[in-house]
């Protein structure tokens, strides 16, 4: 499937709830410690210009032994912190007992063979299983528990062979972004000799008949497609895409079903607003052909028999479906299958003859489904009010799978039959919540510039909105990436704690198209902490909670989200949680992959674009003197998305700047990444902090 929007996936977390805390966690202020002192070199330079200061530039260079020992000094300073807070214990106990649980993902059928990841409740790491048909016995494939000490390296499906019998897998340590690849022989069990070293890849294709695969590899000149031969020395794997492009574009390969055709796109960038789609006849050892070249759009879509199927926002921003002949493929000959309505398209496949599409309607997940022609055939019926996957399955098989979550139901897996639309529990997440105690409704409230915008409560069924309610306020808002109402930790434990858990849609997300992206990027994206500044403005006129009870909470680009917040608008919270983030946006497009994001947010290096991301930056947006919210800067050495260099910076700013006594703190592991990979032990002990640092500085009592 070649994939149009390289979107940001975060970590699924299961539902907490935490109940029967009777103390208001308040630590007094004399027990309160400062901060590790933090040197000032103060290096300053002039862009476009303008002369910046810049304190704490030593603090990017991560390795030097000053860096670490500062590093060091911060850890201790957050576990001295920390490990004030009397409810600490009792927490830790209760996220325990509910994130040991047995988990399960959905499958993929291959051969009569069912291949998945499965964790026990014992267990720290996701285990590659196979089941042998669809009533038999669970094996073990892959148990990554035993890879380490620490249970820190993780396992992944990358592809398998049509016949089942050639798996190929990743290996992750901590949480890297980066893998390395292996293949396994699924009947003997043995590992073949064929691997590839850790790197990021963007994508695996096995050929049909198991003789080699395609592969996409990111290095320092960018993304290149390279095709693996099986037996062969994989340092000289032929390259046969990609020379050109810079480390700005993300490309990824992929074989049609029959392995005739290798579809390749280019998307210049992370949004996915300009993507270039090519094909190679592999059959006839054709030459790799252009079909979208030079649209300003996304395009995202697969191959069957000799019909590209695209998804595009190309004149259609809520999305349409064009039909391709790839003997025919001149533009002016493309036809639209399935025309752009009022529904906002989140994705398609094609699985068991027919096109399944998803839709967001006010942000709820809908699935119908029509056949290739444009037909439409029937509706997937949803349970309630949520969010659904995509339809996972294969062209050319009447069975697909799709999952189903809400902010108060856990997750279950469906087993889905085309020819007769029955559907089957496949699993469920036995998680024990009561969500029929839990009432989950939306919202409308007006932005700055009275766009109005949508957001999600959940709290107890029967609170008493008296304006004093603990309210955690978590936001996105970017790379067109669509935040919908899933199962979530944070929402059930404020509202099983007697609190409002509040997730407004804002700009630069893409729950109503293209137009509300674009809405909230470059030069507009100060929309989006207009959007989120608002939604905290409505829950504090609407008497949900007030400024001393109201925290914020976000990661990655929502971490820039929360940073932006809480600098423009430092006296509306009374505590913030930003998880790796982005905050040095002057800087930010020289570290990593962050290059995949200057379409979205601009670079410094544009006079014009320097002018509105210096405006917004929050790392120098900090003003000494000011009295600051209490913040926890949540990030590790793993992370090699979103450089941690930005929350090393804006602890030391922070705690220097700040003119109040609440604490600015850093929680840094040396190993945690930017998604994924940590083992549940550390999930519980990192969660454990978040909430006794939120519970603390809020004075929540347990209800």
């Amino acid at each position: 499937m070649i994939k149009s929007r390289f979107r940001l996936k975060a970590a699924a977390l299961l539902l907490l709830s935490f109940m029967g805390l009777q103390t208001s966690f308040l630590v007094p202020a004399q027990e309160r410690k400062a901060p590790p002192k933090t040197r000032a070199d103060n290096v300053t330079e002039t862009l476009h210009g303008t002369t910046i200061t810049d304190p704490y530039r030593w603090l990017e260079d991560k390795d030097s032994p000053e860096t670490r020992a500062w590093l060091k000094a911060q850890n201790e300073y957050t576990d001295s912190m920390l490990g004030a807070f009397p409810g600490k214990d009792r927490i830790r106990q209760r996220l325990t007992e509910l994130l040991k649980v047995e988990t399960i993902d959905v499958p993929t059928a291959r051969g009569g063979r069912y291949f998945f990841t499965k964790r026990s409740v014992s267990q720290n790491q996701p285990v590659i299983y196979v089941r042998n048909g669809l009533n038999g016995k669970d094996e073990v494939l892959i148990d990554p528990n035993s890879m380490s000490p620490d249970q820190t390296t993780s396992v992944g499906i990358q592809d398998i062979s049509r016949d089942g019998k050639l798996m190929v897998y990743g290996v992750r340590q901590g949480g890297k972004d980066e893998i390395a690849v292996f293949l396994l022989d699924v009947d003997s069990r043995k590992q073949l000799a064929d691997r590839l070293p850790e790197a990021r890849y963007f994508g695996i294709s096995m050929k049909p008949d198991k003789s080699g695969f395609y592969y996409t590899r990111f290095g320092k000149e960018g993304s290149r497609v390279h095709y693996h031969a099986m037996g062969t020395d994989p340092s000289k794997d032929e390259q046969i895409f990609g020379e050109g492009y810079g480390p700005g574009q993300i490309i990824s390969a992929t074989l049609s079903e029959d392995g005739r055709w290798l579809s390749l796109s280019v998307s210049y960038g992370a949004s996915g607003d300009k993507v270039d789609v090519f094909v190679k006849d592999l059959a006839n050892n054709g030459p790799i052909k252009p079909v979208v070249k030079d649209i300003n759009a996304g395009f995202s879509g697969e191959v069957v028999g000799d019909q590209l199927y695209l998804s595009t926002d190309w004149e259609a921003p809520n999305g349409r479906v064009l039909a391709i002949d790839l003997k025919n493929p001149e533009r002016d000959k493309w036809k639209t299958v399935i025309p752009e309505g009022k529904s906002v398209m989140a994705g398609f496949s094609l699985v068991g003859g027919k096109l399944f599409v998803s839709y967001l309607e006010n942000v709820a997940s809908q699935i119908k489904v029509f056949e290739p022609s444009g037909k439409h055939v029937r509706d997937i019926a949803l349970p309630s009010i949520g969010s659904a996957s995509g339809i996972f399955g294969r062209w050319d098989s009447d069975e697909a799978f799709f999952t189903f979550n809400s902010f108060a139901r856990p997750t279950t897996i469906y087993r889905y039959q085309v020819s007769n639309a029955k559907q089957d529990v496949w699993a469920r997440l036995n998680v024990p919540v009561k969500g029929e105690d839990i009432e989950v409704k939306q919202v409308w409230y007006e932005s700055k510039d009275k766009t109005r915008v949508p957001m999600f409560l959940i709290h107890k069924k029967g609170i008493k909105l008296d304006g004093n309610r603990p309210t955690l306020l978590y936001g996105y808002g970017g790379f067109n990436v669509n935040m919908t109402p899933a199962f979530s930790a944070r929402a059930a434990f404020w509202a099983e704690s007697g609190g409002v858990f509040a997730m407004p849609n804002l700009r630069g997300g893409g729950e109503f198209g293209e137009n509300w992206h674009r809405a909230g990027m470059l030069d507009r994206k100060q929309n989006v902490f207009d959007d989120f500044i608002a939604a905290a403005e409505w829950l504090i006129n609407n008497r949900y909670t007030s400024t001393s009870k109201l925290a914020i909470s976000g990661g990655s680009n929502g971490g820039l989200l929360v940073g932006a917040a809480m600098t423009q608008r430092p006296d509306l919270y009374q505590a913030v949680v930003c998880s790796v983030p982005l905050l040095d946006m002057v800087r930010y497009h020289q570290f990593l992959v962050a290059r995949f994001w200057v379409p979205e947010y601009g670079s410094s290096e544009d006079p014009q674009q320097f002018k509105y991301i210096h405006a917004y930056s929050p790392y120098h947006r900090v003003k000494p003197g000011t009295k600051y919210p209490a913040v926890m800067f949540v990030t590790g050495d793993a992370d090699t998305r979103v450089d941690p260099l930005h929350a090393r910076k804006m602890t030391a700013l922070m705690q220097s700047a700040t003119a109040s006594d609440r604490p600015v703190l850093l929680h840094y592991d040396t190993k945690a990444g930017h998604s994924g990979g940590q083992p549940v032990n550390k999930v519980i002990e990192d969660l454990t902090d978040e909430m006794s640092f939120l519970f603390w500085q809020l004075g929540v009592q347990g209800e």
